[in-house]
């Protein structure tokens, strides 16, 4: 079958890896995992886009909320005062013990008013592979469950006129991944919110930089592993942001590196001073384990290179200045899109 179809039930079909008790903390860890300074940025960022919409009511709707993490996090983390309506997108039972103020959805609510975020969503959602044969044939990759492959038929239509725009072939051998499920879902998601920010946080490319190769890959028990479509691991393969910032474009959309998203978030990494040490010893440890935290969130070459895309909706581009100021793009020098190699989730450690 084409690797879309494979994906789909490996990964959320009867016994699918993301359907097990243990969830995706038991295999990887995720910026959620890595600290809760990530939590607390994205509560700032609520706090922000509440500001913008002028209530002290907001919602917070987390798309792919593995076992409700982010949730939990930011809930603990907004200031007193702040109303924040909850809700988790997840195809997953809903866990025991979650705060009973998390709405447990398998689709986004309609009418969003506040912030639609989707930490690492978007690369699990399935697609299909494409690989250019001796010819200059660009054929869909077909796979069996034990990952060997054949190749399929031309690959036309739709899914041709996406790799001509977004990933041209780059000749024989080379592969792509076709990225139009993946606009269609973010394109669905941004469609459900009346007004606030849509974020989409993940692995990326942009067009100027595909890998030739592609980037699926597969993650079990913390450590890389190949793409096997059998249920037994995850199934990733980097995004093609810019496309999906394309399939709704919207005035003050913003591509960023994690590391300038999160320093304008109020995560820096900076170490704390020396004079803190003699004036409060126990402070200054507490503040440089953070920094060690907030280093790691926007390293370059781990998390700080992932992607985040940031769509205002229903507010105007200038909706942007007022919640990120300015701010790099990942087609300048300073995004880290183009050295975003695979692999980071296994770099981030496994069971937590």
């Amino acid at each position: 079958m084409r690797w879309r179809t494979a994906a789909e039930a490996a990964l959320y079909g009867p016994g699918g890896f993301y359907l097990r008790p243990e969830g995706p903390a038991g295999h990887f860890r995720t910026s959620v995992h890595a600290s809760p300074l990530f939590a607390s940025a994205v509560a700032r960022l609520l706090v922000r886009t509440a500001r913008l919409l002028g209530g002290d009511e907001v919602d917070l709707v987390d798309i792919g909320a593995g076992r409700g993490e982010l949730l939990t996090g930011v809930l603990a983390a907004v200031p007193a005062g702040l109303t924040v309506r909850a809700y988790a997108v997840e195809r997953a039972p809903r866990p025991p013990g979650l705060d009973p103020r998390v709405e447990w959805r398998a689709e986004p609510p309609e009418g969003v008013r506040g912030l639609l975020f989707a930490n690492e969503w978007l690369d699990n959602v399935p697609l299909d592979i494409a690989e250019t044969d001796a010819d200059g044939t660009v054929r869909y990759v077909l796979v069996r469950p034990d990952a060997t492959e054949e190749p399929g038929p031309p690959v036309a239509g739709a899914d041709a006129r996406w790799l001509a725009r977004w990933w041209p072939p780059a000749g024989p051998g080379t592969r792509a991944e076709i990225g139009r499920p993946r606009d269609e879902a973010w394109a669905a998601a941004v469609g459900t919110v009346a007004r606030g920010l849509a974020v989409a946080v993940d692995y990326a490319h942009v067009r100027e930089a595909r890998p030739p190769f592609g980037t699926l890959t597969g993650f079990r028990e913390g450590r890389e592993v190949p793409p096997v479509p059998d249920g037994s691991r995850d199934l990733t393969a980097h995004v093609a942001l810019d496309a999906c910032a394309a399939a709704c474009p919207l005035p003050g959309t913003r591509l960023l590196s994690q590391r300038a998203a999160l320093r304008r978030l109020g995560v820096s990494g900076a170490r704390p001073p020396l004079t803190l040490a003699a004036s409060d010893p126990a402070a200054y440890v507490r503040a440089l384990a953070g920094a060690g935290e907030a280093a790691e969130l926007t390293a370059r070459g781990g998390l700080g290179d992932f992607g985040w895309l940031a769509q205002p909706v229903g507010t105007g581009a200038a909706a942007s200045d007022d919640l990120w100021g300015t701010a790099d793009d990942l087609r300048g020098a300073a995004g880290g899109l183009r050295g975003a190699a695979g692999g980071l989730r296994g770099a981030a450690g496994g069971h937590p």
